[in-house]
């Protein structure tokens, strides 16, 4: 079982085998406060909003009460009447008519409103969800997968938008036309009104029990959905890995059991929700019936009259109904709460931390050396630097990276570099061998800050990097990664993705300089061939050397190869390797290869072993030492 699986299982809330954790909203209300919030810009709409539902409430409450002056005004007197007089009758019925045209008419205008709010809320949602996953380290990355965190752009907001363009209105909608039933029962008939108070315990009884054990299911339901989601997307990112080691079984058999976590806790959810319905539905029967039977005792006894008892039987049905709708909007409720929290979770997160103010920016310099900032793209870059006087320096960026005593965990607990001190000076090549684990990777990601060193300094051009703002930082280096990611776009987006504002011409010389020229002239439409599915049509070796053309369009200062050619073979390899020349010449370069033939002209060779380096030389002087190296280059001792 994959590590991402595992970690969706401890996350999925089951202890021992069938022993199940039910989860409810730490803080509910503080997340609808936090929904409304965000609907607070359409305050005025919002306020047309609550007048359109007041107003459609209560035309249904007013509609009702006159049905008991028309009884007992224009249908008892005239029964028995030979020609009776409709006038009245008609012109109560036009009466009743305009209010329920109003309401029709406020039910239109609030429904449309509420889409409008709903659909700008969740534009604000998405916007803000989207902006901190570009803000998050990597570290958040590392321990997500892709599918839980796409579950949030699309269950939970779309729960989200059920619960405001609907349930959220219909919920105001329903406790208006409660409030006014009521009063008006108050009114017509306060012994039968007492009766119906009886039964609104009953029903809320019930609520509570059976809504309370379905809350705590659609949670559940929310995070196995996530689950599924995040393990349907690692299976369908390595469908060759599973065709390759013949997984289908096995992944079959690990969905079909997270599948069932999912189906128990959506029905369970769905079936105590569901069940709201019919059950309040038939007390609302027994309510109308005991009410009828009441009123007709009351009648007889001269306690009340015909038209009395059938505007309260009607409101009755009025009373119960707005209940009705109240549980069937529970599930959209719940849902969207549990959804809500998981997208508020995920805003809460920590952004990555930026303390820095030296900026990286195009210069210009004179023949006595001095920098001046300009705008355009010269080649020359410069950190400025503020200083507390409120004057500006400018240093040159010359590519001396320098690592002081470095100590890095990425956990706290298993230390990964122990006391890592080396230098690489402006235009020089560094190249890091050693086995798998050896912390070759883990120092250039530190070069790049993806994570901070617990101990020591690194200086870049003599500024420690913590004071440099991470995206100047970054923008300075190039990198060109053992795993390529291509994005869906034209080859010329793909490889301008180095640098935006870099033209066709320079996209071009960038490709020929990495060898990619001829085998892009050959695709079907050139440089504008679309590509799909993370360049799925493309070789390994042309995918890479495409991410080659990118960083080379870039033109940074100091380069990052990171098994830059290992997808490449020998043929290829051979092709590029004069254009890697060009590209790496007057740039400081730090390479990782487990291909030792590819370093050799490096100027410094640095051997890893459990974080700590054993050996450095170039080449020549590594081998007469026949150490680490030595074997490594001999055949000796393979690198895993």
């Amino acid at each position: 079982m994959s590590k991402a699986v595992q970690n969706q299982r401890q996350m999925g809330g089951l202890h021992a085998r069938g022993t199940r954790v039910r989860e409810k909203p730490k803080n509910p209300v503080k997340t609808i406060k936090r929904i409304f919030g965000y609907m607070s810009e359409y305050k005025v709409q919002l306020v047309f909003v609550v007048l359109g539902i007041i107003g459609s409430s209560l035309s249904g409450v007013a509609g009702t009460y006159l049905l008991k002056p028309i009884i007992n005004d224009y249908i008892v007197p005239l029964i028995g009447q030979d020609a009776p007089d409709l006038s009245g009758f008609i012109s109560m019925l036009l009466v009743i008519g305009s209010i329920y045209l109003v309401g029709i008419i406020c039910s239109y205008m609030y429904e449309r409103l509420m889409l409008n709010v709903s659909t700008g809320t969740l534009l604000k949602i998405r916007v803000e969800l989207f902006t901190r996953m570009q803000e998050l380290p990597l570290k958040y990355f590392d321990t997500h997968t892709h599918g839980e965190l796409m579950s949030r752009f699309t269950n939970d907001v779309d729960a989200l938008r059920q619960m405001i363009s609907h349930a959220v209105p219909q919920t105001i909608s329903s406790t208006i036309s409660v409030t006014g039933v009521f009063i008006m029962m108050l009114v017509l008939s306060p012994p039968l009104t007492l009766l119906a108070i009886a039964m609104l315990f009953i029903i809320l009884f019930i609520i509570k029990k059976v809504g309370g054990n379905s809350a705590s299911y659609f949670i559940k339901q929310q995070r196995e959905l996530g689950k599924v989601n995040g393990y349907i997307e690692e299976m369908i990112e390595g469908q060759k890995v599973v065709k390759v080691f013949s997984y289908e079984e096995s992944s079959k058999s690990e969905f079909d059991g997270m599948n069932e976590d999912l189906f128990d806790a959506a029905s369970n959810a769905h079936t105590f929700a569901n069940i709201l319905m019919p059950i309040i539905g038939n007390l609302s029967y027994v309510h109308y019936a005991i009410t009828a039977t009441v009123g007709a005792i009351l009648a007889i006894n001269g306690f009340t009259d015909v038209g009395t008892i059938g505007s309260f039987l009607l409101y009755t049905r009025s009373f119960s109904q707005p209940i009705n709708q109240i549980s069937q909007h529970l599930n959209s409720v719940l849902t969207a709460l549990a959804g809500a929290e998981r997208i508020f979770n995920l805003l809460d997160e920590e952004p990555e931390i930026d303390e820095g103010y030296v900026t990286l920016v195009n210069a210009i310099k004179d023949d006595e050396g001095n920098l001046t900032e300009v705008e355009q793209h010269t080649g020359v870059w410069a950190w400025k630097q503020p200083r507390e006087d409120g004057s500006i320096s400018y240093t040159e960026l010359r590519g001396d990276v320098r690592f002081e005593d470095v100590t890095f965990s990425y956990d706290g607990e298993k230390t990964v570099l122990h006391d890592v001190s080396l230098f690489a000076k402006p235009g020089q090549k560094i190249a890091f061998v050693g086995s798998t684990g050896a912390g070759k990777t883990t120092i250039t990601n530190l070069i790049n800050r993806f994570y901070d060193i617990q101990e020591g300094e690194i200086r870049y051009d003599g500024i420690n990097i913590k004071k440099i703002k991470k995206a100047d930082l970054r923008r300075s280096l190039g990198m060109v990664l053992q795993d390529t990611h291509l994005f869906t776009g034209t080859v010329m987006d793909n490889i301008r993705y180095g640098r935006l504002d870099a033209s066709d011409e320079d996209v071009i010389g960038a490709a020929k300089l990495a060898n990619a020229h001829f085998f892009i002239s050959h695709l079907p439409q050139g440089y504008q061939t679309v590509l799909t599915a993370d360049g799925a049509n493309l070789s390994q070796g042309q995918r890479q050397l495409l991410a080659i053309a990118r960083a080379a369009v870039a033109d940074p200062p100091v380069l990052i190869l990171d098994e830059a050619t290992s997808s490449i073979d020998t043929r290829t390899e051979a092709l590029i390797e004069k254009g890697m020349d060009t590209l790496m010449e007057g740039r400081t370069v730090f390479v990782i290869a487990h291909r030792l033939s590819t370093i050799r002209n490096s100027k410094a060779i640095l051997v890893l072993e459990d974080g700590r380096i054993i050996e450095r030389g170039d080449h020549d002087d590594l081998i007469a030492q026949q150490g680490k190296y030595y074997q490594l280059y001999t055949g000796m001792f393979e690198l895993s």
